[in-house]
């Protein structure tokens, strides 16, 4: 059969599929015999929930955290510090076999489909071997499903027995959020899953995101520096700087008015996404983004920060409510009445 499957939606939308609590990831690194490690602290401490139906998008420079963050979700790497649950299960305490059924309900789908795709298979084995690996499924029940599944994602029959060279960018990266829901994930963990293919084709694979999304009640959590992209698809927006949450929060306040400077230097580094508050004014950020192993000791934003104060150099500001989202700053008051 080739027609289009009628999936029931993933989870009940509304339903928490995941939460992070304080989550935190640390890598020793050597500095040779008989010395004592340093510690790089890759994620300091990250607390968020995604619910069923919905998108919360992960935000900041190459070297923030984000694809740390990403690859904890997604069960490749296991938390040092903090909990993690995802389906009602801790992550953190969980048995193996546990964690097998959970990698389950949580895929991925990568940055370049060139290169997350086995040139040497056929499109139908690909869709195909996690049916293989993971269920019972005869070899025509496994067919069936995989072609199914590439009605749901825009593509032919026909696509079935090529190969992946034989499709353009856009095409293999259906091929690739194809394979992702073969098993009925209820979260997807979108790892800039647009940057490589063309803007006109971004479109089209945002709105076959969209689209599923809205269908299968899927959670995704979308990992992007493209503040265009995460306008169009995100719900909720994480602002992430050196490991830690720097501003969190619904995504049209977040936009209209960011708080954290950081927050709103990245903003209007992007032509007219610039919010309506002080994110109008440029701001350059000047210096270098610090190294993990030596992060400032007071607000990890305050070397580079144009609003810093003696307080900021000393102290670590925490997450706090303001205007309706999370800001970790203390300046954020005074900069939202400005």
């Amino acid at each position: 059969m080739n027609s289009t499957p009628t999936l029931a939606p993933s989870a009940a939308t509304g339903a928490t599929v995941v939460r992070a609590d304080q989550l935190q990831r640390v890598y020793p690194i050597s500095k040779g015999l008989l010395r004592k490690p340093d510690l790089l602290q890759a994620v300091g401490g990250v607390s968020f929930s995604v619910q069923a139906g919905k998108t919360l998008a992960i935000v900041g420079e190459s070297g923030c955290g984000k694809s740390t963050l990403a690859r904890m979700v997604s069960l490749i790497e296991s938390p040092t510090g903090g909990a993690l649950t995802i389906a009602g299960v801790d992550v953190v305490t969980a048995p193996a076999d546990e964690k097998h059924a959970l990698r389950q309900k949580v895929q991925l789908v990568f940055q370049n489909p060139y290169g997350s795709l086995n040139p040497r298979k056929r499109i139908g084995q690909i869709l195909e071997a996690p049916l293989e690996i993971n269920t019972q499924l005869s070899k025509q029940e496994r067919a069936e499903k995989a072609r199914s599944m590439l009605a749901l994602v825009g593509l032919r029959p026909e696509h079935y027995d090529r190969y992946p060279h034989m499709f353009s960018g856009g095409q293999r990266q259906r091929i690739a959020i194809a394979r992702a829901l073969m098993l009925n994930p209820s979260l997807v963990v979108a790892d800039e899953p647009v940057s490589a293919l063309d803007v006109s084709i971004q479109a089209q694979v945002l709105n076959l995101l969209s689209d599923l999304q809205r269908d299968l009640g899927l959670a995704y959590l979308f990992i992007s520096h493209d503040l265009g992209v995460v306008r169009h698809i995100a719900h909720d927006v994480l602002v992430m700087y050196l490991g830690h949450t720097v501003e969190q929060g619904e995504k049209n306040a977040l936009f209209h008015q960011p708080l954290h400077p950081y927050t709103q230097a990245l903003l209007a580094s992007t032509p007219g996404l610039a919010g309506s508050g002080p994110a109008q004014r440029r701001i350059v950020l000047k210096g270098e983004l610090p190294s993990p192993l030596n992060p400032p000791k007071g607000c990890v934003f305050s070397t580079r920060c144009p609003h810093a104060t003696e307080r900021c150099h000393k102290e670590r500001p925490v997450l706090q409510e303001l205007l309706g989202r999370k800001v970790a700053c203390f300046e954020a008051k005074n900069l939202a009445t400005r």
